[in-house]
């Protein structure tokens, strides 16, 4: 079972399954009749005849018959976005990421599904000083989102440590994942969706902060490893180890499209760290998993896939 599957990671996580032969079952509040990113994601899905959506809101529905002959459960349904957990939708954080959660977990491990893997964040780690960081390092989460999802893989875990939980519980802390499909709110979207369009290109801070950018499908594969490894319950960085400021990203974008990019600087909103990068020990030595792409070429394949949308919206 894939949780959040109309979403971006979500999408690309059950297409790769389905190719690999793999019955998915996916689930998401989100109707693609109603909602257009939705209805985008879930595009090259309908075509697997092993694909089986639904629609349901896992804060109410019944989970367990989701789960019933489940191998394994990714859970990557969630509230996303640092600065609007800041606001009056804080209670749908709450009750998406962390009731959610505890829900697909109880309902995990009263089933013995043998593996559940939970999508965490990098933003649990908080300022650092850019770093690598490991999974053993402090946490100190900086925004209302960060705190839910620091809460969710941590609930997860405690559950799997209880001597009658059957369920190994992987939780994956990802670095800034990016790729076609990507959300429309992220940095990189946003940088290649302006240019394209001859816009202004506005940027939070000074451009300066870095980011360890991960290609979706490496994130995938990741995420794959995760639910297949030999290992016992834990946190996993998905991360490549390197960074990159948000004016490279502009640089990158300058060469891809062939013309200057017109940038505009705002304030730096709360929540929005310096620095983040993966120590990626963990993942190569227990999930046997490196990056792949890298972020000129991850940048390309997503400029491609924007074009042709941008081309078929203009036809």
């Amino acid at each position: 079972m894939v949780t959040g599957v109309a979403g971006f990671i979500g999408s690309h996580l059950a297409e790769a399954l389905l190719e690999r032969g793999v019955t998915v079952i996916g689930v998401d509040r989100r109707n693609a009749e109603t909602d257009r990113a939705a209805a985008i994601n879930l595009v090259p899905l309908h075509q697997h005849p092993s694909f089986i959506p639904i629609t349901a809101d896992l804060r109410n529905c019944a989970v367990e018959p989701l789960l019933l002959d489940a191998d394994a459960v990714f859970h990557l349904a969630g509230v996303p976005g640092v600065r609007p957990s800041w606001g009056p939708q804080f209670g749908d954080y709450v009750a998406c990421n962390i009731l959610a959660t505890q829900r697909i977990m109880q309902a995990a491990a009263r089933l013995g599904v043998p593996r559940l893997v939970v999508a965490s964040s990098s933003s649990v780690y908080g300022p650092t000083d850019g770093t690598p960081s490991k999974e053993s390092d402090p946490v100190r989460p900086a925004s209302p989102y960060a705190v839910t999802k620091l809460a969710a893989e941590q609930l997860c875990l405690a559950h799997a440590a209880r001597p009658d939980c059957p369920t190994i519980v992987v939780a994956l802390r990802y670095f800034t994942v990016f790729g076609p499909r990507q959300r429309e709110d992220m940095a990189i979207h946003r940088i290649l969706t302006a240019a394209v369009e001859g816009r202004t290109v506005h940027l939070y801070g000074d451009g300066t902060q870095r980011r360890d950018f991960t290609y979706v499908l490496d994130a995938v594969a990741a995420t794959i490893a995760a639910a297949t490894a030999s290992i016992t319950s834990g946190v996993i960085n998905v991360g490549a180890g390197t960074t990159f400021s948000l004016l490279d990203v502009v640089d990158h974008t300058r060469r891809l499209i062939g013309r200057p990019v017109i940038r505009e600087l705002s304030a730096t909103h709360s929540g929005d760290v310096p620095a983040t990068c993966a120590d990626p020990t963990a993942a190569r030595s227990l999930l046997g998993w490196a990056p792949a792409v890298d972020l000129a070429t991850g940048m390309a394949k997503q400029l491609e896939s924007l074009t042709a949308a941008h081309q078929n919206a203009m036809v």
